[in-house]
């Protein structure tokens, strides 16, 4: 697999020290879909109250709440603040930030971790005469989600919904993110499918350059429950060279929705 240094922003954003330059050209992905909102009766009122950073923290998703997924508090791997995160267009800053794991509203408390799925696989026993290519091929498989929880008082939780929709429709024919001191060209941004539950949500997909390579594409989810807003977005290594964008995991979504609840 030819690799390709300027797709570690394509994979994550802001994330070097993921080694992510291993990601390499990937064929386009249709991505029809449109954006849903959740419940538009569960209007937050102005006297919503914000949960502190060190409160959101305890929310996060810890070690052995999702089956099959291994939970990592993702300060070697996500950018510390909006600052390092820069879109050469405003408007479609909230999508940036929701794909980093940052807050896509104005709040200070947000908090961030990674949750990795954790493939079964017996390659591990085998002797290096046995392995197959499917061995090999698994054994660099990777499904990562960075999950963000931010918090904010008043109808700010809503707002930042609306920040990232209204995103989804400014940016839809691309933009430039840098991060890392690197520059990632999005060439597409589409609405999705938004996830149930919650109180409102939205979802889009971005196709993403691959230094000429191709194209890659990738799924960020944002999901408000109350004060609070949840996102996610899925990279899935072994997906790369499919064409396919990694789909977010439901298990994931719900296990950190029932600890919002």
């Amino acid at each position: 697999m030819k690799r390709s240094s300027g797709a570690r922003i394509a994979a994550t954003v802001a994330v070097s020290t993921l080694s992510l330059a291993l990601v390499t050209g990937c064929s386009t992905e249709e991505s029809g879909g449109s954006k849903a909102l959740g419940s538009e009766s569960a209007t937050p009122t102005q006297a919503a109250k914000a949960r502190s950073a060190g409160e959101l923290e305890k929310l996060l998703l810890a070690a052995g709440e999702v089956k099959g997924y291994k939970v990592a508090t993702g300060d070697d791997t996500l950018p510390k603040s909006k600052s390092v995160v820069k879109t050469d267009k405003a408007a479609c800053a909230p999508l940036a930030w929701a794909m980093a794991g940052l807050a896509p509203g104005d709040t200070d408390a947000s908090v961030s971790n990674t949750v990795t799925a954790d493939p079964s696989s017996d390659a591990a026993s085998k002797p290096a005469e046995d392995l197959t290519e499917a061995d090999i091929e698994n054994a660099f498989s990777v499904n990562m989600t960075f999950v963000g929880l931010s918090s904010y008082e008043g109808d700010g939780a809503a707002q930042a919904v609306k920040a990232v929709s209204d995103g989804i429709a400014a940016c839809s024919g691309g933009f430039a993110i840098t991060a890392q001191g690197e520059t990632q060209k999005i060439t597409k941004v589409s609405s999705q499918q938004a996830p149930t539950g919650g109180d409102e949500s939205v979802a889009f997909s971005v196709d993403s350059d691959m230094d000429g390579e191709g194209t890659a594409t990738f799924n960020t989810q944002v999901v408000r429950q109350g004060s609070t807003v949840a996102t996610y977005y899925t990279v899935d290594f072994a997906q790369m060279g499919t064409g396919k964008a990694a789909e977010v995991p439901s298990a994931v979504v719900d296990a950190q929705a029932a600890k919002l609840k």
